[in-house]
């Protein structure tokens, strides 16, 4: 090290890089990893990083005798931006490779968090009405259901978006945008009643999966099967705060439509025979591919989504055919997700994030979520039970999804032997950051210096 100001600098440049992590919905695990790959690739080692689920800190102690250095950040802001996520996983590797250098590096990555997007943000409202669109698809509804889903999406990110503005909390802005769906799928029902019958139900499920979409589930199973317990149980109660927005918002759309005389609990129950596999299959594809577009993922891994999507969904369809529970079904299409995710993360040059959180979109419990609300606000309180039971169901579902994901990671990485190169504390498979560093050739002149003071490709120090 020159000094303390570079040593300085070289914390602050890892804290920053973990920030762009964590919000982006990593695990706490990739984070503690990847801030140590750089520290140690830039000459820094020894280091101790403590994450929580707001705030990073790290420290250095260069001996028994010597103060440490201690810096910490706060995460205040929690965006799915995979544009930035992907650049920044890119610069992490470009640092660990040593293409890069300290300035360079912090050079870049003040680039990464100013610089807007390659796309406008109308582009990506559009993308969430295409999600929405997708899922209605999936569900088997007509043009006109599918039309009136791309509606209610877009007001629904329109109005989320003038709430995130005035930093209104996350719980408020998924009540709303419960009422929203519920009310515009009652009100376009009764515009189009003279004409024909609009299954109000299937748009009201296309949106519930929309408000789901990003919702950590993954990362905080990820983060308590790594042994971060408290991110992890910080990320359950966010999950569970946001999911409940969404039933207290839905289930007030449902009361609201009964007060004006829209009477949308005398709907017909959703079907849950998907009509039409190919149909299915198109959808969920569509699903998928939307939503990683509308979070600003690159355009190259937008067609491998569609397509691990897609057979992702005709996978389930094809197990629940053949007998199995729907947590089951689900459960094994998102290991076969997690376990192709990394090939094409790779393949592509994108994190298995990115990959898995778009691909198990039309996986979402939406229409479980759906049937139990409609069960539990019906008109004599008779299926209370059944209603209690779907809520459950998609609860497990939403549990098999993310240890399906989990899973499939853990089998798609035999790389693990490399892997504990780069980090020195790790119990689950990476979805962001480096999981393999090679090694620096040195010179035959330098071949018998001192083994301890190893290049920063070198592996970590044995515990």
């Amino acid at each position: 090290m020159d000094g303390s100001r570079t040593l300085h600098r070289t914390l602050d440049l890892c804290l920053r890089l973990g920030e762009v992590l964590l919000s982006s919905g990593a695990g706490a695990a990739d984070v503690t990893a990847t801030m140590r790959a750089v520290s140690r690739a830039l000459g820094v080692r020894q280091v101790q990083v403590d994450i929580t689920f707001t705030a990073l800190a790290m420290s250095v102690q260069h001996g028994p005798d010597e103060p440490p250095v201690v810096q910490l950040r706060s995460v205040t802001q929690r965006d799915i931006d995979y544009e930035d996520l992907t650049r920044t996983d890119q610069l992490v590797r470009d640092i660990v490779a040593g293409r890069v250098d300290l300035e360079e590096a912090r050079s870049a990555l003040a680039r990464i968090v100013s610089s807007g997007h390659a796309r406008p943000r109308w582009a990506a409202t559009a993308g969430w009405g295409l999600m929405c669109g997708g899922v209605a698809l999936q569900l088997g509804a007509g043009i006109e259901v599918v039309a009136v889903a791309i509606l209610a999406a877009v007001c629904i990110d329109r109005l989320q978006l003038r709430m995130t503005r005035r930093r209104l909390p996350v719980f408020y802005q998924q009540i709303a945008g419960g009422v929203v769906a519920t009310v515009l799928a009652g009100v376009c029902a009764r515009l189009a009643e003279p004409w024909q019958e609009v299954n109000t139900s299937l748009i009201v499920t296309a949106n519930i999966v929309m408000l789901l979409a990003g919702i950590g589930f993954m990362g905080a199973l990820q983060d308590g099967l790594s042994g971060f317990y408290v991110t992890g149980s910080a990320r359950v109660a966010e999950a569970m705060l946001a999911t409940a927005g969404i039933i207290a918002g839905v289930s007030g759309g449902f009361t609201l439509c009964q007060v004006v005389g829209l009477q949308i609990p005398h709907l017909t129950l959703p079907r849950f025979d998907l009509v039409g596999v190919s149909a299915a299959v198109v959808g969920g594809g569509i699903a998928g591919a939307a939503f990683a577009f509308a979070c600003y993922a690159p355009m190259r891994i937008l067609v491998p989504i569609w397509a691990l999507s897609a057979t992702a969904v005709l996978a389930t369809v094809g197990m629940e055919e053949a007998g199995f529970g729907r947590p089951w079904a689900v459960g094994l299409a998102a290991f076969l997700i997690g376990l192709f995710a990394y090939t094409l993360g790779r393949r592509f040059r994108v994190p298995p994030l990115v990959v898995v959180v778009s691909a198990i979109v039309p996986l979402l419990p939406g229409l479980t979520i759906y049937r139990g609300l409609f069960l539990l606000t019906e008109d004599g309180g008779g299926d209370v039970a059944q209603g209690l039971f779907a809520m459950v169901t998609a609860a497990s579902v939403a549990l098999a999804l993310a240890a399906g994901v989990i899973l499939g990671e853990y089998v798609a990485q035999p790389v693990m032997r490399e892997a504990r190169r780069v980090e020195a504390r790790l119990a689950g498979p990476r979805l962001v950051g480096v999981t393999r560093v090679r090694r620096r050739r040195r010179h035959p002149e330098h071949h018998h210096q001192d083994r301890g003071e190893a290049g920063p490709g070198a592996p970590a120090e044995k515990r």
